[in-house]
C-alpha cells in the first residue's frame, strides 16, 4: 500500500481572526507548516460589529446566532469576502498559494438547513450532508492551499451559515482517504487541561477510553465534551488524529492529541 502524503488542517476561531498580533503569528506559524494544507476559519466577532454597523440586530440562543435573511446577508459578505479575502491575501505574501473558497465553490460542502430545535429556528443555518473530499483533494495536489468560510449551500440556491468547528471535521473526514490528516483546533488554551485553572496541566493524549473515563469523574465536562466527541468521530472516520492547541502553537508539536485506540 502507498505511503499517503501528509495533510494538514487548521481551524481557526473568529477570536483569533480579530486579534492582530495572534493572526500575525498564526499567518507566519500556517505557512511555516511542510507539505499540503488547508485552513477552515471562523469570524463571527467580525460578523457582529459588521452588522452593528449596518443596523442589523444579532440574536443569539445558547450561544450560536440565529441568521435570518439580513444576518446572512452581513455573514455572506464577511466571512467570504471580507474575512476570507484578506486571508488569501495574507498568506500570499507569506508565499503560501491560497485560494478562498464557501462551501458552495465546487459544491465542496453540501447542507441543509437546520430543522427547528426545542422550538427554535435557527433561520439559515446549515447542518453539513456531505463534503467532496475528490474536488479539495484535486486542488490540493496542485499545490493549492484552500481557505474555507464557514458557509455552505443547499444545492437549491442558498447560501446557509454552517460552523466552523464541523466544517473543519467534515473536511478532515472526507480527505482521509487521500490523505494521512491532522486536524488541528487552535483556541485559546494550551490543549484539554485536567485543571481548568492550570495552564500548565495539558493532558497530551486521549484516546476514545480516556475520554470516558475522565468524563465520568468530571475531569473533563462543559464546552469541551463536544469538541472532544467531535475529534473522536473524526478520528473513527480515518483522521489520523486531532490536535487541541493554542493558536499560537499550531506546529502540532504540542497541545492534547486525540488518537484512536
Amino acid at each position: 500500500m502507498m505511503k499517503k502524503e501528509k495533510l494538514t488542517i487548521v481551524k481557526v476561531g473568529g477570536a483569533v481572526v480579530e486579534d492582530e498580533a495572534q493572526l500575525t503569528q498564526l499567518l507566519k506559524d500556517f505557512s511555516a507548516i511542510e507539505g499540503r494544507k488547508l485552513l477552515v476559519h471562523g469570524g463571527g466577532r467580525r460578523a457582529t460589529k459588521v452588522a452593528e454597523a449596518l443596523g442589523v440586530e444579532t440574536k443569539m440562543v445558547g450561544g450560536r446566532r440565529i441568521t435570518d435573511a439580513k444576518m446572512l446577508e452581513v455573514v455572506t459578505m464577511v466571512y467570504g469576502g471580507l474575512v476570507n479575502k484578506n486571508l488569501v491575501a495574507r498568506l500570499q505574501a507569506n508565499g503560501v498559494n491560497a485560494l478562498g473558497l464557501t462551501g458552495a465553490d465546487m459544491d465542496v460542502m453540501r447542507s441543509h438547513k437546520r430543522p427547528l430545535k426545542d422550538g427554535v429556528d435557527f433561520g439559515f443555518v446549515g447542518d453539513v450532508d456531505r463534503a467532496d473530499g475528490q474536488m479539495l483533494g484535486k486542488l490540493i495536489g496542485e499545490g493549492v492551499t484552500p481557505i474555507i468560510a464557514p458557509l455552505t449551500h443547499d444545492g437549491q440556491g442558498n447560501i446557509l451559515n454552517t460552523n466552523a468547528d464541523t466544517m473543519a471535521s467534515e473536511t478532515a473526514k472526507a480527505l482521509a482517504p487521500l490523505y494521512d490528516v491532522t486536524l488541528i483546533f487552535s483556541f485559546e488554551k494550551k490543549g484539554v487541561l485536567s485543571n481548568p485553572d492550570d495552564d500548565k496541566s495539558v493532558i497530551p493524549v486521549i484516546t476514545r477510553s480516556d475520554f470516558e473515563r475522565y468524563r465520568a469523574d468530571g475531569t473533563i465536562s462543559g464546552g469541551m465534551l463536544p469538541k472532544i466527541e467531535n475529534a473522536l468521530h473524526a478520528v473513527e472516520a480515518g483522521v489520523s488524529r486531532v490536535i487541541i492547541t493554542l493558536a499560537t502553537a499550531i506546529d502540532g508539536n504540542s497541545g492534547t492529541a486525540i488518537v484512536g485506540e
